[in-house]
């Protein structure tokens, strides 16, 4: 595993940068040291950089966070997020899962996540036998984002009467700070073992998810492109579902996984594992 210390070797083989954010960008709270450099200094080589994040919100949303972190939109040429992708589906009916869903959903999940569903003619209900499926952002810090077991008696009811899942974000956990926090998928896995359907899930790394990115980068030649990603599971096994290059980022879930300063041959093993195969690792995005 070539483990590199920065972005710049990159910048001569790739013309498009897709980039994960949450645990390669920022941590949850701020962004990490070197990236507002990195993302200026790749759109000053002529780079198109779009942002492709399991976030269950929509992307203005996203926007919004990210430059009131102090990040320069001038960096990057769009976001596509997952709560944008759900957002389309549930608006367009354009696919056989959304088509056969009704319009009222019970929502797991905080309030603050309900951009993906604004204007899309879905309604939020709390009766239970008044919803035609289940919308899952995520769980809400007010109950607790560290167990999923905290969910179970609301979730078990839905399993009960086979409402089928929607889940906004397939990741199943993510660093926040250092605090180790479940997300989307990890109520979906709960779902199944609660005798509920398996979950439609939206975003990462189902490969579908890379064509809007494609489309907004406007590079059509994949090998010309490279994803950046904290996660196996996820970023790395998505971009290479969709043909794309992969660089594990170091960041994020990998820091705390595997120290500040893994072995190459650990990490290869560990990628081969995960049955992925980066070109690369990145201890962080910096130039």
């Amino acid at each position: 595993m070539n483990i590199l210390d920065g972005v710049r070797s990159l910048a001569s083989r790739y013309d498009g940068f897709i980039l994960d954010i949450w645990g390669v960008v920022h941590d949850g709270r701020r962004p990490y040291p070197g990236v507002a450099d990195a993302l200026a200094r790749l759109t000053a080589e002529g780079k198109r950089i779009v942002f492709l994040s399991n976030a269950p919100r929509r992307s203005f949303v996203v926007h919004d966070l990210l430059t009131g972190m102090g990040l320069d939109p001038a960096s990057w040429t769009a976001i596509v997020t997952s709560g944008e992708i759900a957002w389309r589906h549930l608006a367009r009916r354009d696919t056989p899962a959304f088509a056969a869903l009704g319009t009222r959903a019970i929502h797991i999940g905080p309030e603050r996540d309900l951009s993906v569903v604004r204007d899309s003619g879905v309604t939020i209900v709390d009766d239970l036998a008044q919803a035609d499926f289940v919308l899952n952002t995520g769980p809400d810090p007010d109950r607790g984002a560290e167990d999923a077991q905290a969910y179970a008696a609301q979730l078990a009811p839905c399993a009960a009467r086979g409402l089928p899942m929607v889940c906004v974000n397939p990741d199943r956990h993510v660093m926040v700070g250092d605090r180790h926090i479940i997300c989307a998928g990890a109520l979906a896995d709960l779902y199944v073992t609660l005798g509920g359907p398996k979950a439609i899930e939206i975003g990462k790394p189902d490969p579908a998810v890379y064509d809007p990115v494609i489309e907004a980068l406007g590079i059509a030649d994949r090998a010309r492109l490279v994803a950046i990603g904290d996660s196996p599971h996820t970023d790395l096994a998505g971009a290479q579902a969709a043909g794309i290059d992969a660089v594990w980022a170091l960041t994020g879930l990998a820091a705390h996984a595997h120290g500040d300063t893994p072995e190459a041959d650990r990490l290869a093993a560990v990628a081969a594992a995960e049955g992925v195969t980066p070109v690369a690792a990145l201890t962080g995005l910096r130039w």
